[in-house]
């Protein structure tokens, strides 16, 4: 087993960034298979997301929002008039605001839509460990949608649409699948995880019991949302979780995730949580939720 990369003389400060683990009605979530030419988790397995961008980005919901246009096609906005652009439009959008010949706030204002950010539900947050090559503090979000059909669909105003690749410039696939499903092919080594990616399935797949989205499963991702059930230590790992015993916890509560190293790329092989503990009556209110 490998723990966190050391303290580095030289650390780097890490870059803001917002992902979103958006969750349709088979309880299914949206991953993306990075390219593995990617310079930032290559060949692995994440949830839509990239760095916030203060010229394009009001918020890290917008940021969140963003990211997902552009990596899998998938638009979390309103259209006031009832009228959303063409699946023909957003694949031309799409694709300008990709070689950033349109910013993401002039695609929407030419199109009088409203970025959703009302349906993003504040998650976790997790921040790089120390001595890493390239650092993040990434803000997580989860958001439910109605359900899909191809090759394109509007509810009210709302307008989504299935995944689709962004044409390998960054991601090689995008597709939903059961959290138990990706969770089962990570332990085949079919697919890579990093430790977020991981630690949040292991957590939705304990939401997700039943065939649907039922109300009483988003209340428990809500419940998760307004409260801390993970908070980063000074100079600490995120690999050990707030409630762990090395975290404040009592003695003999494990909430940690133990990791295995690439020793050719530095990226995670192997993931496991280890969670002894109900993290949804055993962990104490809060204001934010970091990891």
């Amino acid at each position: 087993m490998a723990t966190a990369p050391s303290r580095a003389k030289d650390v780097s400060r890490p870059r803001p960034s917002a992902s979103l683990v958006v969750l349709n009605d088979r309880n299914e979530v949206l991953l993306v298979h990075r390219n593995p030419n990617a310079t930032a988790f290559a060949g692995m397995h994440v949830f839509p997301g990239g760095n916030y961008d203060e010229i394009q980005d009001a918020s890290y919901q917008m940021t969140a929002i963003r990211e997902t246009f552009e990596e899998t096609g998938l638009l979390l906005a309103t259209s006031p008039s009832g009228s959303p652009p063409s699946d023909a439009v957003l694949d031309a959008s799409r694709e300008s605001i990709n070689t950033r010949k349109t910013l993401f706030g002039d695609f929407l204002r030419r199109h009088a839509l409203v970025a959703d950010v009302k349906a993003l539900l504040p998650f976790t947050e997790w921040v790089t460990p120390l001595g890493a090559p390239r650092r993040f503090h990434t803000r997580f979000y989860v958001a439910f949608l109605p359900g899909l059909r191809a090759p394109g669909f509007s509810t009210g105003v709302m307008h989504h649409r299935l995944p689709t690749s962004d044409g390998g410039q960054e991601v090689i696939e995008a597709r939903f699948v059961h959290p138990r499903d990706a969770l089962a092919e990570h332990g085949a080594k079919k697919i890579a995880l990093m430790p977020p990616q991981h630690y949040i399935l292991s957590t939705i797949a304990d939401i997700l019991v039943g065939p649907e989205a039922r109300t009483h499963q988003r209340e428990r991702v809500e419940r998760l949302s307004a409260g801390a059930f993970g908070q980063d230590g000074p100079g600490g790992t995120p690999l050990v979780f707030e409630g762990d015993e090395t975290r404040g916890g009592p003695k003999g509560r494990l909430h940690r995730s133990l990791v295995l190293f690439s020793p050719e790329t530095k990226l995670p092989t192997e993931v496991t949580l280890l969670r002894n503990f109900d993290i949804f009556t055993e962990v104490e209110s809060g204001v934010a939720s970091k990891l």
